[in-house]
């Protein structure tokens, strides 16, 4: 299940990343080595057959550059509309993910997505996996964390 989750994600984003900001080229790698001082979570809650979350980490320069490839315009810090393009982008990533997991007969949908600070408390799940991807533009990491439905 694990590996399952874990191609999702990476397969959900480099879909994503090439059809919104024409970046078709993703690399990644378990993510223990993700280091960022300064940067943007949102965490994407998870319900029906697995349930739980999955908080996308942007860096703050990639973030702004993400969104200055999807606006056209340029941004030298992070605010409201940055905050919600990002999030708009780990939301559909998520989407695509449930959607292929559903053909697997996983089915789950997808809470709003929610800024997180990056000193909130983890909480443990029995599916655990991340990845760091690497982009023409910046790192990302993804932190997932899911319990099977009781």
């Amino acid at each position: 299940m694990q590996n399952k989750l874990y191609t999702a994600f990476v397969d959900a984003t480099q879909n994503v990343f090439q059809l919104m900001l024409n970046i078709p080229e993703i690399s990644h790698r378990p993510a223990e080595d993700f280091k960022c001082d300064d940067e943007v979570d949102i965490a994407i809650g998870i319900v029906g057959d697995l349930k739980g979350e999955v908080v996308y980490r942007f860096p703050i320069s990639t973030s702004l550059k993400m969104v200055n490839i999807m606006s056209g315009m340029e941004f030298e810090e992070v605010d409201a509309f940055v905050t919600s393009a990002i999030s708009e982008i780990a939301n559909i990533i998520s989407g695509n993910v449930l959607t292929a997991l559903s053909n697997n007969d996983i089915k789950c949908d997808i809470l709003p997505p929610e800024q997180r600070g990056a000193d909130e408390q983890k909480q443990e799940y029995e599916i655990e996996t991340s990845s760091c991807i690497s982009t023409a533009i910046g790192d990302i990491c993804l932190e997932i964390g899911l319990n099977p439905a009781s």
